[in-house]
């Protein structure tokens, strides 16, 4: 059986880095299942989810490489052909994908010591993102 636990997070700005291990962690421990999968989709083109340490200094180099990969300032067709200004945010989002899988065993996360469930804000400007969370267990 699966169950989904929907959740809103609230964005900034571009390059905002959120950790989503505790609301992840609470929604297996909601499901009773002992042993399974935990699946984080985020329902939008310019977030992505990943793992990741999170510490101030990825806070700042995680965007930077981003900036390095997709410029912003790249003369994009998306861009030109939508009067938007981020065709970055959609391509960067491609390269990390909105989704991860996470194994869990006695209730718990099996993530690696410093390993955390991120969600990276890639648009122009503040959002309002849900995340989709669903475990499937035993």
């Amino acid at each position: 059986m699966v169950r989904t636990t929907r959740i809103r997070v609230e964005t900034h700005a571009p390059g905002d880095l959120h950790d989503l291990t505790p609301q992840v962690q609470e929604a297996v421990t909601a499901s009773g299942y002992r042993a399974g999968i935990a699946t984080v989709f985020v329902a939008h083109t310019t977030a992505a989810v990943a793992i990741s340490e999170v510490e101030p200094g990825l806070r700042v180099d995680l965007p930077a490489m981003f900036e390095r990969l997709v410029p912003a300032d790249l003369p994009y067709r998306h861009n030109a052909l939508n009067y938007d200004d981020n065709a970055h945010s959609h391509l960067r989002t491609s390269l990390l994908g909105p989704s991860l899988t996470v194994p869990f065993d006695e209730g718990r996360l099996l993530l690696g010591t410093w390993q955390r469930i991120v969600l990276l804000e890639f648009d122009t400007h503040p959002r309002s993102r849900q995340v989709v969370i669903q475990v499937l267990g035993a």
